[in-house]
């Protein structure tokens, strides 16, 4: 694409209400030769800019086989996404993009995923599972596990029901506190790790959502002897120019934004957990 800095215009084709408080905007470029060159790893990121607001990044939860349409699903929780929040079809943003390392699909291929989400931490993985439901073949077993603190807060419900339904995909859910009826676990998702199968030496793991559960996630995993460059990351910070230069998102002597978001474990595990960082 252009410049890293120069933002293209893009338009809302479409709104989605997830949740009370998470939306997914579908956008559209609006130079149909850009929209036709854009091309995405899943778990990489835009810088969505709102125009005369500032710009936050976003993953992408769209499949990179999708050409005509690029998805962000978003929380409204600061002053650029409470803005984004208010945008309807035919308003217009400004995207710049890709950014980042995504996750390891492709060789990740013959082998079984387990993916392990907290909050909106779905959003990133949401790529991961519409790219492998569409390729299905090329993997074996598919197990997601994801939490949430209110089962209200539990988002593409309609695609969660489609995915249950998929042979030798396994679907897990938990709620740190439940609305009435609610058939899934009430506590931590990471209290059910037990329960789960994993084959150490075919498995690929993959975990994005607070530091403190994907710690829980690596202490069990390593107890179950998957290698350490078995288990990959989704990390967040504080990401504001994207291209490694501003230093908000230094984490060591990598930077978020532009060697992840999506780390090895392997090459985190001296860092991952430490105060400060």
């Amino acid at each position: 694409m252009q410049h890293p800095y120069t933002p293209y215009a893009a338009e809302v084709v479409d709104r989605i209400q997830e949740s009370r408080s998470v939306f997914t905007l579908r956008l559209r470029f609006c130079d149909p030769q850009v929209q036709a060159r854009y091309r995405f790893a899943p778990g990489q990121f835009n810088m969505v800019y709102l125009y005369g607001v500032g710009e936050v990044a976003i993953s992408i939860v769209s499949d990179p086989e999708d050409e005509q349409l690029l998805d962000h699903t978003i929380r409204a929780v600061g002053r650029v996404t409470r803005g984004l929040a208010e945008l309807k079809p035919g308003d217009r943003l400004g995207i710049r993009g890709p950014f980042g390392r995504g996750w390891p699909l492709t060789a990740a291929e013959g082998s079984d995923v387990l993916l392990v989400t907290g909050g909106l931490g779905c959003a990133p993985l949401v790529s991961v599972i519409n790219y492998i439901m569409r390729r299905r073949r090329r993997y074996g077993r598919l197990t997601v596990m994801q939490g949430v603190k209110h089962s209200d807060d539990l988002i593409f419900r309609g695609r969660l029901e489609r995915w249950r339904n998929v042979p030798n995909t396994q679907l897990i859910l938990a709620a740190d506190q439940a609305a009435p009826l609610w058939p899934w676990h009430v506590g931590y998702v990471t209290e059910l790790l037990g329960d789960i199968q994993i084959a150490p030496k075919h498995t690929h793991a993959m975990m994005c959502g607070p530091e403190g559960m994907m710690r829980v996630v690596i202490r069990e995993l390593e107890q179950r002897a998957l290698p350490d460059d078995a288990m990959f990351l989704s990390m967040e910070r504080n990401m504001q120019c994207a291209v490694g230069h501003c230093g908000h998102c230094q984490y060591g002597g990598r930077f978020v934004c532009k060697d992840g978001p999506v780390f090895p474990y392997s090459e985190v595990k001296e860092l991952f957990g430490v105060k400060g960082l």
